[in-house]
């Protein structure tokens, strides 16, 4: 990479130095503050005062090695338990019950089964981040090209606004129902929403300081929660009689375990994101493991307690959720404790803060990565519209919740499985180190003409989604095959098509594309 331009010449003289795209790409990764700063003309002193107070200044630009912190990469284990030991991952398991009727011991298998291919397949894309220094999405430019990796950067706008939707929707849905009445719920959404966006506007640090502590209260709420659920009485055979049977079933695993999947997967588009700053030479391996049990252990514990709140037969409780869907039924199961049960609501209303912080903060780089038009404006400002889009959707949809999550959640695994794959297929089969490409040129990130066209990652995307429609089973509409694979119904297989179809298509595709292009 060549050495950053000297800045300390007058106006002309910059100029000359910023005369090629690759001497300011360099200089924006060594010193972003100052370049953003320079951009805004008078509101520069203004930028640059609160990038000295601690507002990060780095967007999508690389993290040159020399800049990277020495920190444990145990943090990644305490981050993703913090993000996922919360009341946000409860509903998921209700799911088993509420949507696809299954039995206590059905459900916790296909949590356990498809969380842990999940769990493998977001971990490895969290290897990514020290070995390259770059947030995700730019990632995906060494394998499906700048065009390509702006579908993905869209993709994944939509899927961290959603998640975001849903889980101030939850939040403000708890905390309505602390005292009933008091509260509106659009007045509940608004809250989560500002307190989400404050740790996302100053930035990385403050994400991983509020994530090092969160899951230490988080944890103990889900103990309580586990105990109370207890007293109330779980009757793990409460569901035996409505389950399917036969073909059904199978169709309500699948289905369910599609959600399963996209709920831990969903974490892979922004999984590089939060240890790019990680040195080089941090092992592999170390960094898969701690992700995958960061991930796994804490929302299977927790998907697993909200399949396991749905099987208490107490008309009061069935009443509960009833009428306040999951909010409601966790504060009856809460109702024992009175008034400290009021205040452990409060605490798990707030603990989707540390569940969303990453789904905001991505979303700002995510929005940057659709190209340098939007790289040049500061991430504080794409994570602020990023706030105002996901709380003026939570207050519309509000009365929808369960709709959103369940039809979210698959539609979101039918993407990140494809996305996974072809990433997967480009480091392994093209970017080892003896393989055709020899590893990564990441002074090339942001220069398009250095990176593969993106021909064969955009036509395995194509066939990746044509995988997800003829597999898919959705309220408003069933595939060919996912009709094949079910009963009434259908069972969706969407995820597991568009990865097969992708999978296949991607090698030939790519290898073709370097014969032809080289790159």
């Amino acid at each position: 990479m060549s050495a950053p331009p000297d800045y300390s010449t007058d106006s002309e003289d910059k100029e000359k130095a910023l005369s090629s795209v690759e001497d300011e790409v360099a200089y924006a990764e060594a010193a972003p503050d100052r370049v953003i700063a320079s951009r805004f003309g008078i509101l520069g002193p203004l930028l640059s005062k609160l990038f000295a107070s601690g507002v990060e200044a780095r967007g999508v630009e690389r993290v040159p090695e020399n800049q990277r912190e020495s920190k444990n990469a145990w943090n990644n284990l305490l981050m993703w338990w913090s993000v996922n030991s919360v009341l946000t991952t409860i509903p998921v398991g209700v799911l088993a019950q509420s949507v696809f009727t299954l039995s206590f011991g059905n459900a916790v298998a296909t949590i356990v089964c498809f969380g842990a291919l999940g769990g493998i397949a977001t971990a490895f894309i969290a290897t990514l981040g020290p070995i390259t220094g770059l947030r995700t999405m730019i990632i995906t430019r060494f394998s499906s090209g700048y065009f390509g990796g702006t579908i993905y950067s869209v993709l994944n706008i939509l899927t961290q606004l959603g998640f975001s939707t849903t889980a101030v929707i939850l939040g403000g849905q708890t905390l309505a129902n602390i005292n009933p009445g008091s509260l509106p719920l659009v007045v509940g959404i608004i809250i989560i929403g500002v307190c989400c966006l404050i740790p996302c506007f100053i930035g990385y640090n403050m994400v991983h300081v509020y994530e090092r502590y969160a899951w230490m209260v988080t944890s103990v709420i889900m103990l309580f929660l586990w105990g109370l659920g207890g007293k109330a009485g779980y009757d793990i055979n409460a569901q035996k009689p409505f389950e399917d049977t036969g073909r059904a079933l199978s169709a309500d695993i699948l289905s369910f375990g599609g959600i399963v999947f996209g709920s831990f997967s969903g974490w892979a588009p922004v999984a590089a994101d939060y240890n790019c700053r990680l040195p080089a030479d941090t092992p592999t391996m170390r960094v898969f493991l701690l992700t995958f049990f960061g991930l796994f252990i804490p929302i299977c514990f927790v998907e697993i307690l909200g399949a396991a709140l749905m099987t208490i037969t107490d008309p009061a409780y069935i009443a509960a959720f009833a009428d306040g869907s999951t909010g409601g039924l966790i504060a009856e199961v809460l109702s024992p404790w009175g008034h400290f049960g009021q205040f452990i609501l409060v605490l798990l209303a707030l603990s989707v803060i540390a569940n969303n912080i990453p789904n905001t903060y991505s979303t700002g780089l995510s929005i940057q990565a659709l190209g340098r038009p939007f790289a040049v404006i500061p991430r504080f400002f794409w994570v602020f519209i990023a706030f105002v889009v996901y709380t003026v959707a939570g207050v519309a949809g509000r009365e929808h919740f369960s709709a959103i999550l369940s039809n979210f959640l698959s539609i979101l695994s039918y993407w990140t499985a494809f996305f996974i794959v072809i990433v997967a297929e480009e480091h392994f089969i093209f970017r080892r180190k003896n393989g055709p490409l020899g590893g990564y040129n990441l002074d090339a990130y942001d220069t398009p003409s250095k990176l593969p066209l993106g021909i064969a990652g955009v036509l395995s995307m194509c066939f990746g989604i044509a995988g997800a429609v003829v597999g898919m089973s959705e309220v408003w509409y069933t595939g060919p095959l996912g009709k094949m694979a079910g009963a009434a119904y259908g069972a969706d297989l969407g995820f597991e098509l568009a990865a097969a179809f992708s999978a296949v298509t991607y090698p030939p595709l790519r290898a073709l594309e370097i014969k032809l292009i080289g790159r």
